[in-house]
Parts: structure tokens; C-alpha cells; sequence
């Protein structure tokens, strides 16, 4: 749903690449795009294609990639996030972030011999995650999914997953003392930073009520620090999940978690074939390799705060009222305006024609150089200049060549 053409530029996104290389993207006509928008929906720090990583998944690919043996990659990657993160103790292998994310509640709930789970943020497609929407499809509004209904979902499921608002530690508390909360599920930071100690109230609240706290960091994975933004505010969850940059492109989730809890997995059934297939795993331990000797985190951290505040010196220019919101290397913005969705659909049209891909959020790689975003503030200029046009009475729709831009994961007609 994430890479749909609704979500861009209705009747006009390209939707399907040729090739991939550094942060450009050739669609099938031939015609070249830099990426200034999701890169592959944030799987790519090390920007498309790198050769370290893509020469080692040629290596396995050659070797064999799926046995009846299991592959030893699997365990050297255990040992690796174990050692970045010293309060964990086990790990399992996966290889998509729903997947990663259900396997984690059924460990979780294994281990606690309950249902119930408080969430906030956006953990996926599974069942267990949608029953949040049974009975009030605007439960998931503040966590990525407004008005989805859950269809296909049982209706048994109702009443065992209960959203909370971030930074709400109230909400949160009220959860835990009126249903029977035994596991809090949660992004450690998406869209806002943690304010007034929430993250370790949270922390001290799951300690104190014997509740399994488990860190969603698919997204926030090796984007600001070497590991888990758990790390930059010095809070140690039960569980934490990695995926999408964690293979660079390539197919590799993980859970790590303590023994205690991750030893409840044995009293479960949980398995997958592919799950012990080789290239995920090798390309996740090549590209841990690279980001540790390039410190990316440190590289795509400086070029987001960079984009966020050309961002605001650009909105200053044209007197144009935008909110700025995310992690740095994951920075968004959105206009204060009753217009912001044509506003949205306007950048991405005008700039697609400038040979870039662009909206107005930016998963940000180490191929955004200097240059490139120098480049890229320079062409959306004029693209502001228009919008200031429109703030002053220009109608925008007549600038649109086709629909509006959608505003979530809607369900299409």
C-alpha cells in the first residue's frame, strides 16, 4: 500500500523501476529519477545497490542459498545484534517487519499467558495489530492507518489490542490499570520526540507491573545511533525488532529479546521455511559491517537536519506556514493549510518533471551528498513560489494535471 501510485501522483506515477543505483531509480522508459522521497520505504541507508553488499549476496547466491542444513550466517548475526544491544540475550530470524512484529506479540504473549497489548505506532498487517480497528475503525488514526476497517480480521479479536497516544503516559497508565495490559508494543520515536521522561516512565511502568515492553525499531533500526534509538535515550526494552535498513535492500527481520522471555518461543510454534534461507543474513552482517566503518548514522542524521531546516528557510522565503516532524534522517513536513494534499501533490508532480522523485518526507541515505541537496532546494524553489501563487488566490487544482494524492492507507474504489 506504501508504494502505491494513489499515495504519490494519481494517473501520472511512474510506479515500476528498471534499475536502482545510489539514490536514483530509472523507471522502464529509460528516464532517470534522483530519489529525494521513501528510498524502497526506508530499506536502503547504504543507498540502492552497494557494491559491498550486493558482492556478498552474489557470493551466497552462488554457494547456495536454501538447504536442509541451516545456514551459519544466521547465528553470526545473532551474535552481532547481541553485542550491540548487551541486554539481550537471544535473537530469531525473519524476514519481513509484520511477520517480525507478530512473532514477537506471540513470544510476548507465550511468555506472559495473556492477550491483552497496549500499542502505539505502526506494527503492520497481521491480525493481531487490525483488531485494533474492530468495533472503531479511528482507533489506528493516530498510528498510520486512519479509517481502515478490519475486514478479514475475527471479530473475536475485539477488546485484546488497545492503541495509546505517544508522549500520553496518563493514557497509557489508565490502560494498564483498567485492562489488564500484560504487553506494551511501541515505535520509540517516529513522528515526535519523547517529552517530560516518557520513555523511561514507560519503562519503569512495564518493570513495575511485570508487563514485557517491546521496541518496535523496523523504522527508527540504525538510523540515529549504531542499533536502536533505544540506545540514544538510554531505555532497555524486553524485545526490541529490527528490519527494513538492517539488509540494505535485502529481505532480513530480527528479534532480539531477553532469555526469560524468548525461551517462551519453545512452548509456541513458530516457523518458516524461508526463514533459514542465506541472503538475508549475509547481506545483513556485510551492511552492519559498512555502516560501523562509515558511521551512516552519523552521515544521514547531519544531511536530514539539513533537509528539515532548507525545509523551513525555504517556507520562510515564501512566507508559507509548514510543520516539520520525524526522526532526522526521517524528516517530513506538511503545510499548515487547507490546501496541504494538492500542495503535496503539486511538489511531486512539478518535481517529477525535474527528474526527481520527491514529496515531502525523505528517507534519507548516504548517497544524499551536499551537492545533491543543494541541487535538489534549488529546483524546488520555484515549486514553493507557486505554492505562495496559490496562498495568494491561485487556484492550485488547475496547476494539477491529475487527482489529489491520497492521505493514508485507504481502501480503493
Amino acid at each position: 500500500m506504501s508504494k502505491r501510485p494513489e499515495m504519490f501522483l494519481p494517473d501520472q506515477w511512474p510506479a515500476y523501476f528498471s534499475k536502482a543505483k545510489g539514490c536514483k531509480v530509472w523507471d522502464l522508459d529509460g528516464n532517470e529519477y534522483i530519489d529525494m522521497s521513501i528510498m524502497g520505504v526506508g530499506t536502503n541507508i547504504l543507498g540502492y545497490c552497494h557494491p559491498e553488499v550486493d558482492a556478498v549476496v552474489n557470493q551466497t547466491v552462488s554457494l547456495g542459498n536454501l538447504s536442509t542444513f541451516n545456514c551459519p550466517e544466521e547465528v553470526y548475526l545473532a551474535e552481532k545484534l547481541v553485542e550491540l544491544h548487551p541486554w539481550a540475550d537471544m535473537v530469531r530470524i525473519a524476514r519481513t517487519g509484520g511477520e517480525a512484529n507478530a512473532i514477537a506479540i506471540r513470544i510476548a504473549r507465550s511468555a506472559t499467558g495473556k492477550d491483552k497489548v497496549a500499542i502505539c505506532g505502526y506494527h503492520g498487517w497481521h491480525d493481531w495489530y487490525l483488531s485494533a480497528n474492530l468495533g472503531n475503525d479511528k482507533n489506528l488514526a493516530g498510528h498510520l492507518l486512519p479509517d481502515l476497517e478490519a475486514s478479514g480480521v475475527p471479530q473475536n479479536l475485539h477488546n485484546t489490542v488497545y492503541p495509546f497516544n505517544y508522549n500520553n503516559f496518563t493514557e497509557l497508565e489508565t490502560l494498564v490499570s483498567t485492562q489488564d495490559i500484560e504487553v506494551i508494543k511501541m515505535e520509540v520515536s517516529r513522528n515526535q520526540r519523547p517529552k517530560d521522561n516518557f520513555l523511561k516512565k514507560v519503562r519503569q511502568l512495564a518493570t513495575e507491573r511485570n508487563i514485557v515492553l517491546i521496541f518496535d525499531e523496523c523504522t527508527s533500526g540504525f538510523r540515529q545511533t549504531f542499533g536502536g534509538l533505544h540506545k540514544l535515550y538510554n531505555v532497555e526494552p524486553d524485545m526490541a525488532i529490527f528490519g527494513k535498513a538492517l539488509g540494505n535492500g535485502y529481505a532480513i527481520n530480527a528479534i532480539i529479546g531477553k532469555r526469560d522471555i524468548m525461551q517462551a518461543a519453545q512452548d509456541s510454534f513458530i516457523s518458516s521455511t524461508f526463514w533459514t534461507e542465506r541472503i538475508g543474513p549475509s547481506a545483513a552482517l556485510k551492511t552492519l559491517e559498512v555502516m560501523e566503518r562509515l558511521k551512516s548514522w552519523e552521515h544521514i542524521t547531519q544531511i536530514g537536519q539539513n533537509i528539515t531546516a532548507r525545509w523551513s528557510k525555504l517556507s520562510d522565503k515564501y512566507d508559507l506556514s509548514i510543520t516539520t516532524s520525524g526522526l532526522p534522517a526521517l524528516s517530513s513536513f506538511s503545510f499548515d493549510s487547507q490546501n496541504n494534499l494538492e500542495y503535496k501533490t503539486l511538489i511531486t508532480q512539478e518535481m517529477l518533471t525535474k527528474g526527481y522523485i520527491a514529496g515531502t518526507s525523505v528517507y534519507v541515505c548516504i548517497e544524499h551528498t551536499q551537492e545533491i541537496v543543494e541541487d535538489f532546494f534549488s529546483e524546488l524553489d520555484t515549486v514553493f513560489k507557486l505554492i505562495r501563487e496559490c496562498e495568494d488566490g491561485r487556484d492550485v487544482k488547475s496547476l494539477l494535471k491529475g487527482p489529489v494524492c491520497h492521505s493514508g492507507f485507504k481502501r480503493l474504489n
